[in-house]
Formats: C-alpha cells, structure tokens, sequence
C-alpha cells in the first residue's frame, strides 16, 4: 500500500482531511504536511523546495492544483514522484477513481466570491474571460486575487473593465498599496483587512472583509470587529 504525503496551506487543511477521512477504506495511508503558508492556490515549487527537508517518507506526494513551477525537478530532488491533485480539495475522491458525491447547491444564503488567483499574470482579456466563466457557474461577486511578489501594473485597469462590465469586484492581497490601489479603482470590497490594516476602510469606499492577524489569533479579529463597528 502506497504512503502519500499531502502538501497544502493553513485554509485547506481541516478540508483536506474530512475529505480524504470521508474516503476511508483509502487503497492508500495518508499523511498531510501544512508548509506555512496560507493559501494553497499560492504554493509554488521553490516554496516547496525551501520549505520541505528531504527525505520524504512517501511513495507519492500529491500538490495543490494550482501549484505552480516544476515538479519533475521536485521529483528528482527528493527521490519521489510529485503530482498535482485536483484544483478543488472536494474533487479528491474523483482524483482516485471515485464516484463523486452529489450536492445540491441549487440554494445558498450567502455570496460567493470566485477569485482570479492568478490575475496578475493575465493579460485584461483573459481576466474578463475569467470573470465570466466564474459568473455563468454562479458566482456573486468576481475576487481579483494578487500574488506575492508579483507586480500587477494592471490592477486598476482590471477592475474598471471588470465594473464596466457589470460585475461586483473584490480585491484580494497582503500589500497595502494594492488595497488602495483596487479600492481607488472602484472595487466593491477588499480582502483581507486585519487589525494593523483597519485605516486603509477610512481611505477607500470599498467594504472591508476582515480576518484575524492570524488563523490562531481570533481575539483580533472580534477586536477589529468592534473597532470598525464603532467608527
């Protein structure tokens, strides 16, 4: 029986195990590594690398679907074949042969944001593209999501073509000036605004959605909560 060592972020990882605990009896042990790092959709094969000492326990290692870099050099650097899973954590069972659950998500009460993970790297076309994929699948409000240490020239220009077009539009970084940028251009909300970021909601008009400074910290964001409550 094949050990596979799972790699994914802080967000992804109670999700990850209920699916891969829901798939019992597995044709396989499993073991999920948290790298530290947020969100999943970020990882890249260098972060892996730096991140993840050799050896590795594991016949197989299964990445994030949107991991991006070289994973044949993963691969040859730890002696173990690397794979990219399924985008989404809940296509998983599919991703080993299985029968996929039905869901029902014919009714919510809630919004749902689709984020543009790799917005920077398309050109206005491929966002606009983007948006109305996510759109026609349902989606309320279209997340123009930044990437670390990428630049984003574009960013005001996207969501003005994304508001012309008639959607709602959130921006989504860790950079402050990118925040200011998105709200400046007219996004509807900024993500993800924490205690120390609060003053960026006195800056632009755009809604702020808040999160705690870190996922082990969840007085700061209550505390964030009553501070911008009381403005």
């Amino acid at each position: 029986m094949d050990h596979i060592l799972f790699l994914t972020g802080r967000l992804a990882e109670k999700s990850l195990v209920r699916v891969l605990e829901s798939m019992a009896p597995a044709p396989f042990s499993w073991e999920i590594r948290e790298i530290g790092l947020q969100v999943a959709a970020l990882m890249t094969a260098d972060m892996i690398r730096r991140r993840v000492p050799a050896p590795l326990a594991a016949q197989r290692v299964i990445v994030p679907g949107r991991c991006r870099g070289d994973l044949a050099a993963l691969s040859e650097h730890y002696g173990v074949p690397f794979e990219r899973g399924p985008e989404e954590v809940k296509d998983l069972p599919q991703f080993f042969g299985r029968e996929a659950k039905p869901v029902d998500l014919s009714r919510y009460e809630t919004e749902i944001f689709a984020e543009i993970v790799d917005a920077p790297r398309l050109d206005l076309d491929g966002i606009a593209a983007r948006a109305r994929d996510y759109a026609a699948q349902g989606a309320d409000v279209i997340d123009i999501g930044c990437l670390p240490e990428t630049p984003f020239p574009h960013l005001e220009d996207a969501v003005r073509r994304l508001k012309a077009e008639g959607y709602r539009v959130s921006v989504d970084s860790m950079r402050t000036d990118e925040l200011l940028r998105g709200g400046r251009a007219g996004a509807d909300y900024l993500m993800s605004l924490n205690l120390d970021t609060l003053w960026i909601a006195d800056e632009v008009p755009s809604t702020p959605i808040l999160v705690a400074r870190d996922p082990g910290d969840p007085a700061s964001l209550d505390a964030a909560i009553e501070l911008l409550t009381a403005r």
